[in-house]
């Protein structure tokens, strides 16, 4: 089970630390059942009315406080609380399908659709002469009208203010007493439907107030008809996406020719991954994918009989593949980066630094304790922190169902994760979501863990605070606010190591089956899974994904969803189903500095620095803000079409022309004097062990119970 599974049935809690804070409004309170009978009117079973109007009446502006919607909705909850038998339940509730009036056909358009919903649904919104909500809603599913009727009922006729306290958890005890026989669909309706009231809602009170209208963020939009782009960033993007013919048969000619592999990171320049794309096709052995997969593909382009392999990554990556070949008996097969000078790693650079040697350091003489460390660091570092401490290698997949299993074998154990500083924040957080859901919602998570096993986890479990990826840390508070006012009604995706902020905009979008947290491949699998449902329903459709993790992703993206829209093409009853992937990039994050805001940077007068582009912008296709962060990974970018060609061409090196291009193998040392090649390994092979068994292997217990991590030989 993945870090994205796990997730679904956690609950969005307060959190403590306010850098990571929650999004979830206040609670409502429920008015008491007396008062509720009083003001409802609410017969017994038998008696009550199932005549009462479906929808609230026209608002008036001596609305009292017994038309406020939280009256409304403990009024709703009652009057299906008086009906003991589950089927009486679904004849009110479609009774009440009954009275809601259709919506006219102008509104049911694609701008109005509700995205996540199993069954269609159209949502149209409007404030009355009193500066009241006005709401209509229909649907092609007589018990998705039925839920519609509740929601309209409750909050047509609210003021703006009134809509906007009601939050998704709010409609938890009218979700248990509505009875439709599809639990999760129902839920995922009442949540989509309310958040999509509160967005239209949102919007409303700000052309109100005078207020323009919110830049959307760049996108590509993807239908079986071409691509369109909007914005600057996404036409940079999209530049590539249809590749230069030449440039792919060049490049085929050259791998055939000289049998040559490539591995490529997800996070690749638009326009190397559209060429591996589209040569992929005519080559098998490319293969673009996230960092773990890219050593396990080498492997096999050797086995096939690849004597040369070109990893198009940073630098962390290419020592992974040419000692996962070495470790596969492929000594011989050449390994090429793409260039001649460091190609870094924010992230795998943090760890490098004296300060996690340190972190280690305290973990060491607190055993037993277990370093789980991300899989985007060097070698060096995996090698001298299992010295130090014995250590297994994560994914951001398989991150927390590591954890929980090493306190499932050792209970009294010390965890240490690192380096990125908003994953382990994140984790921690999960955690804490866990340790107030019930022993049977934990059980399904891990069966060996309970309410106390995560309570001791908690304060077990420490994770380094210094360590943030360039690209992730882009995800902050002002990403956020635009989301939550513009796409709040989106597929939202995250990678499990963006900012705690994003990571519960995430989270909440999960609960109602709109988003996902993981890893790339959990994200490229979601939107794919979307697509899929889509095209089953066969109707026309838009669907809008916020790629929450770097840009190039999108090339993937696009030539997934691209294939499935073709396969689809022959259907005699074709449905319209386009796909948007938005950039939470801004478009002014272009980077010359003003005159009145030089961010901490001091001009020196005639010289013109106060001129100077200080980050790369959306012109050149990077999308970085002076505010932190970048949309697009500028180490990833160093991996050129230039290069590949360049290093292809000159293979084999007979005059070592390529030496600074070679992954050398390490022959450095540990502090105590082993081998980094063979100590660094082995943390990927414990994890690898885990990942076929679902347990610890019994070396690396060994390793932990007696308190060293000197590298024993792990499990092959």
């Amino acid at each position: 089970m993945d870090s994205a599974t796990v997730s679904t049935k956690l609950l969005l809690l307060p959190n403590p630390n306010p850098k990571f804070r929650t999004l979830r409004p206040p609670i409502l309170p429920r008015p008491s059942p007396s008062n509720l009978r009083l003001r409802c009117d609410l017969g017994n079973p038998s008696t009550t009315s199932f005549s009462r109007p479906a929808v609230a009446p026209p608002a008036s502006d001596n609305a009292t406080v017994s038309d406020s919607p939280r009256l409304k909705l403990g009024c709703l909850v009652s009057e299906f609380e008086s009906l003991t038998d589950p089927l009486d339940r679904l004849r009110l509730l479609l009774r009440r399908a009954s009275l809601l009036p259709p919506l006219p056909d102008p509104d049911r358009v694609p701008s109005n659709r509700v995205m996540g919903c199993t069954a269609q649904v159209w949502l149209a919104a409007s404030a009355d002469p009193s500066g009241r909500m006005r709401f209509a809603a229909d649907s092609d599913s007589e018990v998705t009208r039925g839920l519609c009727a509740c929601l309209v009922s409750v909050l047509d006729g609210a003021a703006p203010e009134e809509v906007m306290e009601i939050g998704t958890e709010d409609l938890a005890a009218l979700s248990a007493v509505v009875a439709t026989g599809k639990e999760g669909s129902r839920v995922n309706t009442w949540h989509n439907v309310l958040v999509g009231m509160k967005k239209r809602t949102r919007l409303i009170m700000a052309a109100a107030e005078g207020k323009p209208p919110g830049e959307m963020f760049p996108s590509l939009v993807i239908t079986a008809d071409g691509i369109e782009a909007k914005g600057s960033y996404a036409e940079a993007q999209a530049k590539f996406l249809s590749p230069d013919e030449s440039k792919i048969g060049e490049l085929v000619s050259i791998l055939k020719e000289k049998k040559i592999g490539i591995v490529a990171h997800f996070y690749m320049d638009p326009e190397v991954q559209g060429v591996l794309t589209a040569a992929q096709k005519l080559w098998p052995h490319i293969h673009i994918s996230d960092s773990l997969v890219m050593a396990d593909s080498a492997v096999k382009m050797a086995e096939a009989g690849c004597e040369y392999i070109a990893v198009l990554g940073v630098d962390f990556m290419s020592e992974n593949v040419r000692a996962i070949l070495d470790q596969a008996g492929f000594n011989e097969v050449g390994v090429y980066r793409m260039s001649n000078e460091r190609i870094g790693c924010s992230l795998a650079d943090a760890a490098a630094n004296p300060a996690y040697m340190d972190f280690l350091e305290d973990g060491s003489s607190s055993p037993p304790s277990l370093h789980v460390i991300y899989i985007n660091t060097s070698l060096e570092t995996k090698a001298r922190g299992h010295e130090l401490v014995p250590t297994i290698t994560c994914t951001s997949s398989n991150v927390v169902q590591t954890i929980l299993q090493a306190f499932a074998q050792v209970p009294d154990l010390n965890l240490y994760y690192g380096p990125d500083s908003y994953m382990g924040a994140n984790i921690a957080e999960l955690f804490r979501q866990m340790a107030n859901m019930t022993d049977d919602e934990i059980s399904e998570i891990h069966p060996k863990h309970n309410k106390t096993t995560i309570r001791s986890v908690l304060s077990r479990l420490h994770y380094y605070q210094d360590g943030t990826c360039i690209v992730h840390d882009l995800f902050g508070h002002e990403v956020v606010e635009k989301i939550r006012e513009l796409y709040c009604d989106a597929f939202l995706t995250a990678h499990f190591e963006v900012p705690g902020e994003m990571f519960s905009l995430a989270m909440e979008a999960k609960r109602r089956s709109m988003g996902v947290v993981g890893s790339t491949k959990n994200i490229l699998d979601f939107i794919k899974e979307r697509v899929q449902e889509a095209l089953d329903r066969n109707v026309d459709d838009h669907l809008q994904f916020v790629l929450g993790t770097e840009s190039g992703m999108v090339t993937s993206i696009v030539a997934a969803v691209r294939r499935m829209l073709d396969s689809s093409a022959t259907s005699p009853s074709k449905a319209k189903i386009n796909v948007e992937i938005v950039f939470p990039v801004s478009s002014d994050s272009v980077s010359k500095m003003s005159d009145n805001a030089s961010y901490g940077l001091k001009s020196s007068g005639t010289n013109g620095l106060g001129n100077l582009v200080v980050v790369p912008g959306v012109t050149t296709g990077e999308g970085c803000s002076i505010h932190g962060g970048c949309a697009s990974c500028p180490y990833m970018k160093m991996n050129s079409l230039s290069s590949l060609l360049r290093v292809c061409r000159q293979l084999p090196d007979k005059d070592d022309i390529l030496s600074p291009y070679k992954a050398e193998r390490f022959n450095a040392t540990t502090p105590h004097g082993q081998s980094v090649a063979e100590l660094g390994c082995e943390p990927i092979l414990h994890m690898r062990h885990f990942q076929a068994t679902g347990k610890l292997s019994d070396e690396l217990v060994d390793q932990i119970l007696s308190g060293t991590g000197k590298g024993s030989p792990a499990p092959r």
